[in-house]
């Protein structure tokens, strides 16, 4: 409903032939190109705010460039990257571009090592400079890096400390610049180390001295010694100059990758489906990266995965199941039906269990996976409801009992159709709140006013704004008895540190209504003793903090938030019942059992740095508030 913003998507492909193969076999050796291309367009949904490529050649020679980036901003970036990049071949003669000698000596991007990145900010930093890859220059070969990911550390402010204590100087304040500098801190060590052998103990010189270093190069031993600081949800992807590539994931595995290799290539990316489109791969032929673990190719070409830093607490994002990721693959979009098939008993007892007079839709788009789902559920609570009432006959029944009781149906329609984009050219106040009351139009007729209730699924709520500013008031134009709007995920009540833009407490209507509730009941002491405890602790190492937002919510039921939300969302006027219903958090963990990281709802964070970061946004929220 209201939008949220995934950190970003990461693409690599590695070729494990020569360029010449790829020209004779597919016609063009821009097959890694191409390749890399749709990659990233498939995975669009993951970043709009800009997008970027990478490439390395592996056989220049002293002189020529051999290592290429290309970024761009705003939603068609990629688009943009592809043309610039495109742009230098238009030019050619038909035999030139095919000829894929000559593309490897003299053309740009002509290589075997390409990474691509979509970015989404949830930091709030805009602009050219934050979009990946970022690149780390350097006159020896092996020492160049290039840089992107997935991510965000929460200790971003410890790292810092400590590495410009000991004389390194990050060109910004910024996880991305941080996690460059310590990778190629650690990159330059090992070339140096590389090259004390090489002279020392292997007698070489000259350009033998290079090759030692670029055929020996021990990427685990580089992201063992900078990454293990790291506190956040990451999958970092990186080139060397001299051809070694690598992609490393967080040992709580909160962020998620994917990687496929055959004889020809080698591939990574964020999301599984969009391999096995791109390479018209069977599911099976994929695997997921584990958590800690790297993907690592040499510039030979060979690849291995090794652990880089021990498992911890396994908790991959749920959210990417239930809202991120793309739906067309195969366990998210199982997983998310059985979403919308276990809310089945709490929408029966809102609408006293009355389908007949009930129907069903969906918010698109996102939630309509989960609306067949939910259909799913209440079609055979009614094939029940039929067995019993045919048993409660008595008798044979006749055909007109039978076709009776048979034809009745769970009614389905396309209630709210999503119908413009608005244009932030208007932003004075009230004509802009106005426009966004129009973002979702209605289908007129499609439920009989004052006698049927309205039950509506959505996939997540988290600011309600776009409920209270648009969808309640519009729906309730069609005259429903009953607004019901059912969540297929359960309530949000916690900021997300790990790559999702929700970090403030004031974005939560689950917090709002918690808040409200302490004040309409006079148990403000709780607010008070929750801040002071938050502010006793502002000080300590962060593994030894706790979460005490836990005592806002710890009063109430789930019901009671819910009803209260429901009460905050409602416009003036509406005059349908409106109730809100959640998915409860062990329905989520039924549905989707192998990503058990639900620390937006549970408030049980991955990593200390988490609780350290949520302890700050309550004290900011309680000091800005309540003026302390």
């Amino acid at each position: 409903m209201e939008q949220l913003k995934h950190e970003c998507g990461v693409a690599m492909i590695r070729l494990l032939k020569p360029l010449e193969y790829y020209e004779q076999k597919y016609g063009t050796w821009m097959y890694g190109l191409n390749k890399l291309y749709l990659l990233m367009e498939k995975q669009h949904n993951r970043g709009q705010e800009g997008a970027g490529l990478a490439c390395v050649k592996l056989e220049a020679n002293p002189g020529e460039e051999y290592m290429f980036r290309e970024r761009a901003l705003g939603s068609g970036a990629i688009t943009e990257i592809f043309d610039i990049v495109h742009g230098h071949f238009k030019n050619l003669t038909p035999e030139q571009l095919h000829d894929a000698d000559y593309a490897k000596k003299c053309l740009p991007f002509a290589g075997e090592v390409y990474m691509g990145h979509l970015r989404y900010s949830t930091t709030g930093k805009s602009g050219l400079s934050y979009v990946h890859p970022f690149l780390r220059r350097n006159n020896w070969r092996a020492k160049n890096l290039a840089l992107c990911g997935n991510f965000n550390l929460t200790n971003v402010d410890e790292i810092f400390a400590r590495i410009t204590a000991i004389g390194q100087h990050p060109r910004k304040y910024a996880d991305t610049y941080i996690m460059l500098e310590q990778v190629g801190h650690r990159l330059d060590r090992e070339v140096e180390r590389l090259y004390e052998l090489a002279k020392n103990d292997e007698h070489l010189t000259g350009m033998d001295i290079t090759h030692y270093i670029e055929e020996h190069i021990e990427l685990a031993n580089v992201l063992r010694t900078s990454s293990k600081e790291w506190d956040g949800g990451y999958v970092i992807c990186g080139l060397t100059g001299s051809g070694e590539s690598f992609a490393i994931r967080d040992p709580w595995g909160i962020r998620t990758a994917f990687w496929y290799q055959d004889d020809e290539v080698a591939v990574l990316a964020s999301e599984r489906p969009v391999i096995q489109t791109v390479f018209n791969v069977p599911i099976n032929a994929i695997r997921e990266m584990q958590p800690g673990q790297a993907v690592i190719f040499t510039k030979g070409g060979k690849m291995r995965t090794i652990q880089i830093n021990k498992q911890r607490d396994y908790r991959p994002c749920s959210f990417e199941r239930i809202y991120f990721s793309r739906g067309s693959d195969a366990d998210i979009y199982k997983e998310r039906k059985l979403l919308g098939e276990k809310l089945v008993p709490n929408i029966l007892r809102a609408i006293n269990n009355d389908v007949d007079h009930t129907v069903f839709s969906f918010i698109p788009n996102t939630a309509e996976v989960a609306f067949y789902g939910m259909l799913q559920g209440l079609d055979e609570y009614l094939n029940e409801q039929k067995v019993q009432q045919i048993a409660a006959l008595g008798h044979q029944p006749t055909h007109d009992e039978l076709e009776h009781i048979l034809a009745r149906r769970i009614r389905s329609e396309k209630v709210a159709i999503k119908d413009i984009k608005l244009r932030t050219f208007i932003a004075e106040g009230n004509t802009r709140n106005d426009l966004a009351a129009h973002v979702y139009d209605i289908t007129y007729g499609s439920l009989v006013p004052g006698v049927d209730n309205l039950v509506i699924i959505d996939d997540s709520i988290v600011r309600g704004t776009t409920l209270r500013q648009s969808i309640i008031s519009i729906l309730d134009r069609l005259g429903p008895k009953k607004i019901v709007i059912v969540s297929s995920s359960p309530q949000v009540r916690y900021p997300d540190y790990y790559g999702i833009d929700m970090s403030r407490m004031s974005e939560f209507i689950a917090f709002k209504a918690a808040i409200e509730l302490l004040r309409d009941r006079e148990m403000r002491n709780i607010i008070a003793a929750a801040y002071r405890k938050a502010k006793e602790q502002a000080e300590l190492p962060k593994e030894q903090m706790v979460n005490y937002v836990k005592d806002i919510y710890a009063p109430f039921t789930e019901e009671e938030i819910s009803a209260k939300m429901a009460e905050l969302l409602t416009p003036a006027g509406t005059r349908a019942k409106v109730e809100i219903v959640y998915q409860p958090l062990e329905g989520l963990h039924e549905a989707c059992p192998n990503h058990p990281g639900d620390w937006y709802f549970s408030g049980n964070y991955p990593t200390p740095g988490g609780v350290k970061m949520l302890n700050k946004a309550f004290i900011e929220y309680i000091e800005q508030v309540y003026q302390f």
